[in-house]
């Protein structure tokens, strides 16, 4: 199953971001707000300069303190982010997510982010897969 094909199930349209300057309270905030798990970190919407995830924020808030809640996102981010393009295959990122340890990746055309994707939406769309593939199977098996 390719990207695009995960991306037009997502519910969620567009990418959530934050611009570099902004502090970690803002980020948590639009993190609860959206109910997901990271954000793009970018000055335009479009270009990716890092990310940014709830587990960043906590592991800096067991280290440093309440405090940290007041710097910039900047300070925290991941700058080397991994992405995809809409014809990477699913079965890649789930590798690759799971190698690098990270849950979510955007998805660009050229320098363009078109769109992120969770290593849940790749598992789930791995599964429907594995269940068509199964009725097909299942089907021919009995002769229908």
């Amino acid at each position: 199953m390719l990207i695009q094909q995960i991306l037009k199930t997502k519910a969620l349209k567009g990418v959530v971001t934050i611009k570099p300057d902004a502090t970690v309270s803002e980020a948590a905030g639009r993190l609860t707000e959206h109910r997901i798990g990271s954000i793009v970190v970018s000055e335009d919407g479009s270009s990716v300069l890092g990310i940014l995830s709830e587990r960043d924020i906590v592991r800096e808030l067991a280290k440093s303190g309440g405090g940290c809640l007041t710097y910039p996102v900047r300070d925290y981010m991941t700058t080397q982010v991994q992405t995809c393009t809409i014809q990477s295959k699913a079965q890649e990122l789930m590798a690759r997510m799971t190698q690098g340890r990270f849950r979510h990746m955007p998805v660009v055309d050229g320098d363009k982010m078109i769109g992120i994707v969770s290593i849940g939406d790749v598992v789930k769309a791995q599964l429907s897969e594995l269940s068509m593939e199964k009725e097909a199977l299942t089907s021919m098996i009995m002769g229908h």
